[in-house]
């Protein structure tokens, strides 16, 4: 199965950037794409300081511009959103085709005081549930945020129903390039599965911070090595997926069979 990263920084609704991608993987055999989390919406300091029904509109215009792809495309595209319900904003990634629209609330919440979005968004504290789990030409497919994936109890599901593919859109900034190399690098070996990360670029500025996100979108093997990666510009990562790379790294570890034995 061929997939794709878009990396990419926030985009406005006036663009035509998503359909010129679209329209590319399509002829390359692309079947999913992934973005990066704050393209479809402003990143967060940007965000807490627009109105509510300014959010609403946006988030809203953007899932049915994805949905008009989709279903123009044949494409499935796995994208954070940010939905407005009662006046409150919750943290999603979105599974979007030409037939529906899936939304997955983020579980784990970043809560650093320069960074504070467990307190802004109106996400459940409550136990852990599964990330979504989904199917697409033959492979299952999980999806957690970046920040998501620093916690087991998310990986151990990934474990239990047998995922092939975690897409991980994220938005890293700061110095943090070589934690978040290792952290993919050694999820995906542990479990066996791809890792898709895909990551904004683009900066925002305040009076304390650069924010500079770096990109450095990839595509990780379940042998734990980096297939593929992007540098800091907005670019497009095609990757292929291949259940016979699956098969082998799981026979030639054994890890899920160890599992299995004492489950």
């Amino acid at each position: 199965m061929r997939a794709a990263i878009l990396q990419l920084p926030s985009i406005g609704m006036g663009s035509n950037k998503l359909e010129s991608y679209a329209r590319v993987a399509q002829q390359k055999g692309v079947k999913l794409i992934l973005l990066g989390e704050y393209l479809l919406n402003p990143f967060f300091k940007e965000l807490i300081q627009m109105p509510l029904n300014m959010i609403s509109e946006q988030s809203a215009h953007q899932i049915e511009t994805l949905k008009a792809l989709a279903a123009k495309y044949e494409l499935t595209f796995v994208a954070p959103i940010v939905t407005v319900k009662k006046k409150e904003c919750t943290k999603m990634i979105a599974k979007i085709n030409g037939r529906s629209v899936t939304y997955y609330p983020q579980q784990f919440l970043i809560n650093y005081p320069h960074w504070n979005e467990e307190k802004f968004f109106n996400n459940p504290v409550e136990a852990v549930k599964p990330p979504m789990i989904f199917a697409c030409e033959g492979l299952k497919f999980a999806v957690m945020s970046g920040f998501e994936t620093h916690f087991d109890p998310l990986w151990q599901a990934v474990d239990t129903k047998m995922v092939d593919v975690v897409l991980v859109p994220s938005a890293s900034t700061f110095e943090s390039h070589n934690r978040w190399r290792e952290l993919i690098k050694t999820r995906a070996f542990t479990h066996n599965c791809y890792i898709l990360r895909a990551n904004r670029v683009g900066e925002y500025c305040d009076e304390k911070h650069a924010w500079k996100f770096y990109g450095d979108s990839m595509v990780v093997s379940p042998d734990g090595e980096v297939e593929a990666d992007l540098g800091n510009t907005e670019e497009l990562l095609i990757v292929d997926l291949d259940r016979k790379t699956l098969t082998e790294s799981r026979k030639g570890w054994g890890f899920k069979e160890a599992l299995r034995k004492r489950i």
